[in-house]
């Protein structure tokens, strides 16, 4: 065989095998590829619909995302948030999640937490479970909060949360506390640091007007307060 006869053989399988290769690519693109493991070392995980749009994100400490709002990723005001899964609603903007930590410190002191929220649209945490425990101190509760019909103002959150302790970072937390600016918690149960077992219920301004609480020795009662937090009325079981 010449060398045109065997150059022209070599371009007609070239030829072939290529055009086999799209025809297996273009069947791929239509039907979905599936893979299976057995165990796999991963530390970010993008869940997204068909068409882009992220919907949840699995991911360790260093991956974790900011605050990501129709598709567009800020900065989170608190930082990292720490390793957990992100849930995004049909616009790709975050509406939830589960964050989980916990270690002891060099002190031998023990900082831990865990944290499941769903979000208001365009807002925060409107229902949370949530647990922490710092410096010795354990509180555990399921939280409903208020929040405002506008979308949240993360400018100000980032603003708020860059402030050095001191008066002006305590004048602005009381500000936005006032103005219910982030909204406002309207019920309460769980565990205090106190050790407590506690249902407190606030009215629109976030103002605790019921609460009914079971200390730790056995003292149980349920106090009625005014708009300035002062006791109405308070029932226990030796009340007559």
């Amino acid at each position: 065989m010449n060398a045109n006869k065997l150059l022209a053989l070599y371009s007609g399988v070239v030829t072939a095998a290529l055009a086999f290769g799209l025809a297996t690519n273009a069947g791929a693109d239509t039907a979905p590829v599936k893979a299976a493991f057995d165990e796999i070392d991963v530390k970010r995980i993008n869940v997204r619909e068909d068409d882009g749009t992220i919907r949840m994100i699995v991911s360790n400490t260093s991956r974790s995302p900011g605050i990501i709002m129709h598709g567009k990723e800020r900065p989170h005001p608190g930082g990292n948030r720490g390793a957990g899964i992100i849930f995004y609603n049909d616009e790709g903007s975050e509406n939830g999640g589960l964050t989980f930590s916990g270690r002891k410190g060099p002190d031998g002191k023990i900082s831990s937490g865990g944290h499941l929220s769903f979000d208001q649209y365009e807002q925060d945490q409107v229902i949370q479970l949530t647990q922490n425990e710092q410096g010795g101190r354990r509180w555990a509760a399921m939280v409903v909060n208020d929040r405002p019909d506008n979308a949240l103002d993360f400018g100000l959150a980032e603003r708020i949360s860059k402030m050095p302790e001191g008066p002006e970072r305590t004048a602005a937390l009381q500000k936005v506390q006032a103005d219910g600016t982030f909204g406002r918690q309207r019920l309460y149960v769980g565990k205090t640091r106190d050790r407590e077992s506690a249902v407190m219920l606030s009215d629109a301004m976030g103002r605790p007007r019921i609460m009914m609480k079971v200390t730790p020795d056995g003292k149980a009662s349920i106090d009625f307060l005014d708009e300035k937090g002062a006791v109405l009325r308070s029932v226990s079981p030796d009340t007559k």
